[in-house]
Parts: structure tokens; sequence; C-alpha cells
């Protein structure tokens, strides 16, 4: 996403600052907010041109000419559902807003269409035993089952690919031969990979202390066993505009209790609930980090990703979380490998 800051009016702006503003940029848009940052509407050269041979001059606001209902996408949309939007509306950047309407920046399409390659490393849990998985991972490690007809690791990596997000290193362990013969240096699929081998299992933060090389840039670290559609652009992005230390991408999870709950005060009861449901938010095993988290952790022991979101926490460093509403999968147990080639064709080609 581009900044906004050289193209935002409000509604007390005159034509000739939206002019200038258009004239001077590169997007030839200006967007009007309220004082809260909420998009109130958009303006174009086309619009100004219109109002001006209606009678308006230079020196009136924008207020009647502003395109109040202008197409917009949210950090939720993939890149697919963005491409959709601009190429039915024939335009050539879209508003990215949050779920209060603000605008968090403005994506260009051709970005979309022809990604620029980021520096942001991408790290990969692939180690895994797959126990729960047995018989299918006796042979085959778990990322490397065939989902789509093609192994789950592959379409991560052609995902992230697709975003502009080429070096990535894989943490392998289990049956690790197959996985780099496989994808070797991976220039066959676009990107380029290296190897690091847990000789004992280090948790998904612990496996970071074994990095080569450090990374410069906030980094992504992604279990190797999911299937999501999740927008990489918009997690990075917004790990960025909001300065965080680290984000987890986090799922809501329904569960419903199956009897009516009895709700006292001591031996009297108050009221019952009948099979209530209670909502949580679940890690979905997807992070981004910045590069200053790898001193929180230690070497050479197991460190799960929790263990090191509470360090941060504790040391007041900014921990955030990241909704995630696109299709995500942990392919962890039968029936979900199962329903992962149910629903693969439709999600992703």
């Amino acid at each position: 996403m581009k900044p906004i800051d050289a193209i935002k009016l409000s509604l007390t702006s005159t034509v000739r600052d939206a002019l200038q503003i258009i004239n001077n940029g590169a997007m030839q848009m200006a967007i009007v907010t309220d004082d809260q940052g909420k998009l109130l509407g958009t303006l174009t050269d086309g619009d100004i041109r219109r109002g001006l041979l209606d009678g308006l001059s230079l020196g009136d606001t924008v207020e009647t000419i502003l395109h109040t209902t202008p197409t917009v996408a949210t950090l939720s949309d993939t890149k697919e559902d963005i491409l959709k939007k601009a190429l039915n509306k024939k335009l050539h950047q879209i508003p990215i807003v949050d779920d209060q309407y603000r605008v968090l920046g403005i994506q260009e399409i051709n970005d979309l269409i022809q990604p620029a390659t980021k520096p942001n490393m991408v790290v990969l849990m692939v180690g895994g035993l797959g126990s729960r998985l047995r018989p299918l991972t006796e042979e085959t490690p778990k990322p490397m089952l065939k989902v789509g007809n093609k192994p789950i690791l592959q379409t991560i990596v052609e995902r992230f690919a697709e975003y502009g997000f080429s070096e990535i290193i894989m943490c392998v362990n289990y049956k690790s031969h197959i996985i780099q013969d496989y994808f070797g240096d991976g220039s066959a699929f676009g990107v380029t990979i290296t190897y690091i081998f847990e000789e004992e299992r280090m948790g998904t933060a612990g496996a970071l202390s074994l990095l080569k090389t450090l990374p410069n840039e906030p980094f992504f670290v992604m279990n190797g066993d999911l299937l999501t559609n999740i927008n990489f652009d918009h997690l990075c992005n917004y790990h960025l505009a909001q300065n965080a230390m680290a984000t987890m991408c986090v799922r809501e999870y329904d569960f419903q209790v199956p009897y009516g709950v009895v709700n006292m005060e001591g031996n009297t009861i108050l009221s019952i609930q009948e099979k209530p449901v209670h909502k949580f938010y679940v890690s979905a095993g997807i992070y981004m980090l910045s590069p200053d988290v790898i001193r929180y952790i230690p070497k050479n022991q197991f460190y799960d990703m929790p263990s090191l979101f509470e360090t941060l926490i504790q040391q007041q460093q900014k921990a955030l979380s990241f909704l995630i509403r696109e299709y995500w999968l942990d392919i962890g147990q039968m029936e979900e490998y199962e329903r992962a080639n149910q629903e693969y064709a439709g999600v992703f080609q």
C-alpha cells in the first residue's frame, strides 16, 4: 500500500487544493477524510473537470464534487478480491480501509499484477512429524502431502511469491531430504530457498535462534501445514504501520456448550442459557516479527511462539493481533486433510 498523507484532503479543502494534489502526485487521485481519518470520498481530475464545467470555481470547496461511494478494499480482502474489484470498475488504485472505514493506504493495482520483489524474509516451519496424519506421513513429511495435486508447502511458497516475498528459509527436520529434493534452491518456483536443519525440536520461536543470517526487515514466520489465502501484503503493511514488535494472526473460534448452562449464586439459580456459544480468538500460526525480536529468544533450547509473545508483553513491547477473515485451514488431522482436498479448487484455482 502507498501512504495517503500526500493526497489527503478535508471537506473544507478547495478545488484548487485538490488540483494541486492530483497534479503533483503520481496516483492521479485525492482522498477526503474526516478528523478521525474516516473516508468521506475520493476525487479525480475527471470529477474536478465536470465540476468546473458546471460552474464551480477554484475557490469553492470539494464537498459538492466528492465521489462519496468509492470502491474500497479491506485488510481481509485477498489479492484476487482486490484485482476483481479493480478490473470490474477499471480502477488503477483502491483505498484500503479498516473496520471503522479509516483509510490505511492506497493499493496500486499494477503492484498486484506485477509485484515488486520485497526484502522481507519468510521463515517456514516444516520439520514436524505429522503423527496425527499417519499412515500418510510415515513416508512423507506433512507439508509435502498433496492437496489440489500439489504439496501443501508448494501452495504456501507460491502464495508468498505472488506477493513478491521471495526470500524463503525452511526449518526442516523429519524426512528433510524429501523437501530439499523437491524444492532445491527454489529457482523453479521463482524464489530463493535456504534450509536450516533442526537437530532436535526447537519450537516455532526457538528455531529462529538458528538463523544463519539475521533479518534486517520485519519477517514472516508461518507453520508449513496451513492453507490460507491471506493477503500477506496487508499483514506486512499493518505490522509496519503499527510499529509493532510482533504481530500474531488470529482466527475467531466458536465453541458451543452442548448443554443448558445454569448460572447460580450460591444454590440459587439466576438464569439458564441453553447451549450458549462462546467466542475465542486463537493463534493462526502466522506471524510478522521485527528483527529485534531475535534477542528475546534463548539459544539452544525449546521455545514456542506463545512463550515469545508472553516475554514481549512482560517486557512491554508492542505485541499485536491481526484478525484473519480469509480462508484458513490448519491441516492437523485426517478430517481436515480431506476437507482441504474438497475445498482447494474453489479457493485457489
